[in-house]
């Protein structure tokens, strides 16, 4: 077996575990007494171990194996937690973190772990205690585990049900080097190793003493398998540290129910014994869906067959129309439905939930915090909003951001609070969801607000506005100086922020990804960052548009109206021009002027179109010659010889085959 294999797949779950382990310790510091969140923490740290062991990256297996002793004692009432053992454990999750990603990045995750190791070791073995295996009672249990195991009545229904499926029941006794180290690890490795082939039906001795490392070097489980013993002894022969494997088949004559019922290994779940009940009573098993994780950049191979795909199909919608055969046209509108269709599932298979990203923010929050002074509560909802995964990959770092600024600018220090007469624990919330082909993202506090003036001084200072231009501006427009680069009010630079960047950066990376913000405060209240994005990146609804001899698309996202004037509508104001719309003064825009698109008509138009686009709550006009309808387009990368092109994004290939330019409408404003 190749371990490379699943290497991928070890790290993927890895920080899937690590994640539950996060949010799991950061209810139990809320709710310090509460078994099941330790018994969470405990099944996850437990399971990272064994993987960590099986994948053969010791150093990571025995840093989860001090952690989880420390776990044990905790479940099991022998210890309470305190916030300084909290911060030891938390400091472990970050150092096996940090080990992960080294494996990621193609390391062998090997780190400095002398000193959490030191004080894990010092919450769970203050002093030496006696070792298990000089333990007279450990000596005792260990004596009956290749003893045959007695079976109960509901695990003998069990058996007779696997049988009449072809299952037999197989008595595996395991024997360890008695060099082995970490014999739980090994244990564990067992124990998955026979789940793949079989279901497990008890142990002995059972499973809490083995994951205790409370026996011998040797143990014993039932399983029910299809397999003969000699294919069953081969599914162990991989994991090393095995001196002996006993197989041993039980016949009907031997199960013989024991009056009192044996301990069942965690391995069968409460769902499996549930289960087994109803195929006893019904005779037939329960349908389980299934699902198989799938690359990524195997999603986006797929998504650009599919865009060649839409490509050609529009380029047929228009052969079917100039044509004028009804078997083509019928043809086409069915093979029109069922990419529509075809398309709507390979979209879904792309989304992921925003939750993927929100779940690393209560524990960078708690950090910060602590860091800060401050007591803070975050709230997060809607984190099974889903936005496509080249979005969420890039969402992250602006949300950083954006909760930083709330801790460190938009909460006031507790003694501050107080003197306002508001709670002193301070309030952030994090919120997404969905509004038509658009998602929302809000990071809102109950802070101080932003303070217009000092703002509105500052960006005059700073030249982004000018006296006159300020009187004219709304309370939003001056709140979004704060996103220009290097703008800052903060009195003092701290290691979090104060520095003039962070916001810009934010700003940048939206924009990038075809959405906005937009910022709302009120003074004493608090203030909101409002995120809009598309929920794609990759297929969008455009309008296309006709200047010159050129066609450009603009996102749908972007228009606000298309509308005709009369050029005796055309005013200029501070050298600017513009018209009267909707009882606002718009700035035009020219396109035929911004890309240098050579005049061909001779006949000069009495009436302009004007597309009205906006950006935030600024709206703007694109003149255009021509509208020539709406379309459904593929956003293509212009590649790397043409980077940083003035309010172009992409390209799209029409029907026809020619290549319409993408505009980027924010670079207007």
């Amino acid at each position: 077996m190749d371990l490379n294999d699943f290497l991928e797949l070890f790290i993927e779950e890895s920080k899937e575990h690590l994640q539950s382990i996060n949010a799991e310790l950061l209810k139990l510091e809320e709710d310090p007494e509460n078994p099941a969140i330790v018994n969470e923490i405990f099944r996850s740290a437990h399971t990272l171990k064994g993987m960590a062991a099986s994948m053969g990256f010791e150093d990571l297996a025995s840093l989860t194996h001090e952690m989880e002793n420390v776990l044990d004692l905790v479940r099991n009432a022998k210890l309470m937690i305190t916030s300084e053992i909290l911060d030891v454990i938390f400091s472990c999750v970050d150092l096996i973190e940090k080990m992960i990603d080294s494996i990621e990045q193609g390391g062998d995750g090997k780190e400095d772990v002398t000193d959490v190791v030191r004080q894990l070791t010092m919450i769970h073995s203050p002093s030496k205690s006696i070792a298990p295996e000089t333990n007279p009672a450990f000596q005792e249990s260990a004596a009956t585990a290749v003893e045959e195991l007695e079976i109960d009545q509901y695990q003998l229904s069990v058996i007779n049900e696997a049988k009449k499926t072809g299952n037999r029941l197989f008595q595996i006794t395991v024997q360890l080097d008695e060099k082995c180290v970490m014999k739980s690890v090994r244990a564990y490795m067992v124990f998955q190793a026979a789940e793949e082939i079989g279901e497990i039906i008890q142990s002995n001795p059972p499973v809490e003493q083995i994951e205790e490392e409370n026996f011998d070097f040797s143990f014993t489980i039932l399983l029910l398998s299809e397999l003969d013993p000699r294919e069953i002894q081969a599914q162990f022969h991989p994991i090393s540290e095995i001196t002996e494997v006993i197989v041993t088949e039980r016949t009907d004559e031997e199960l013989v129910p024991a009056s009192e019922p044996t301990v069942t290994p965690k391995s069968t779940s409460v769902q499996k014994q549930q289960q087994h009940k109803e195929d006893a009573a019904g005779g037939k098993k329960k349908h389980r869906s299934k699902s198989i994780r799938v690359d990524i950049e195997k999603l986006d191979h797929l998504m650009n067959l599919f865009s060649e795909l839409i490509i050609d199909r529009g380029r047929l919608e228009q052969i079917s129309r100039k044509s004028e055969m009804t078997e083509l046209a019928e043809t086409v509108e069915h093979m029109t439905r069922i990419s529509t269709d075809l398309q709507g599932l390979i979209l879904n298979m792309r989304m992921v939930q925003v939750e993927q990203v929100f779940s690393r923010f209560p524990r960078m929050v708690r950090d910060l915090a602590k860091e800060l002074k401050k007591k803070v509560q975050l709230v997060v909802e809607g984190e099974e909003t889903e936005l496509d995964r080249t979005v969420i990959d890039e969402i992250g770092d602006p949300l950083v951001h954006l909760l930083r600024n709330a801790l460190d600018h938009g909460l006031e220090e507790t003694e501050e609070r107080v003197a306002l007469g508001k709670p002193e624990e301070g309030k952030v919330l994090l919120k997404a969801y969905h509004s038509g082909n658009q998602v929302f993202i809000e990071v809102a506090d109950d802070g101080k607000g932003i303070n217009r003036e000092k703002v509105l001084n500052k960006g005059i200072e700073r030249g982004l506005v000018t006296q006159n231009e300020a009187e004219t501006l709304t309370d939003n427009q001056i709140f979004s100086l704060i996103l220009a680069s290097g703008f800052s009010t903060a009195e003092k630079v701290s290691d979090i922020s104060g520095r003039g960047v962070g916001l810009d950066v934010v700003k940048t990376k939206i924009e990038s990804l075809g959405g906005s913000i937009s910022i709302e405060s009120e003074p004493g209240k608090g203030s909101i960052f409002r995120i809009q994005l598309p929920l794609t990146l990759l297929i969008i609804f455009a309008m296309l548009i006709k200047t010159g001899e050129e066609t450009y698309a603009i996102p749908f996202s972007s228009i606000v109206e298309i509308t005709k004037i009369a050029k005796d509508q055309v005013s200029t104001l501070y050298g600017h021009r513009v018209i009267q719309f909707r009882e606002q003064v718009v700035k035009l825009i020219f396109l035929k002027e911004v890309f240098k698109i050579p005049v061909t008509e001779t006949k000069e138009q009495d009436e302009l179109f004007v597309v009205i686009v906006r950006k935030g709550d600024k709206i703007m006009g694109l003149v255009v010659d021509a509208v020539l309808g709406q379309q459904e387009v593929v956003l293509k990368n212009l590649g790397g010889l043409l980077t940083n092109l003035y309010a172009i994004s992409g390209a799209t290939i029409l029907g026809n085959g020619e290549v319409a330019l993408i505009l980027d409408t924010n670079e207007f404003f």
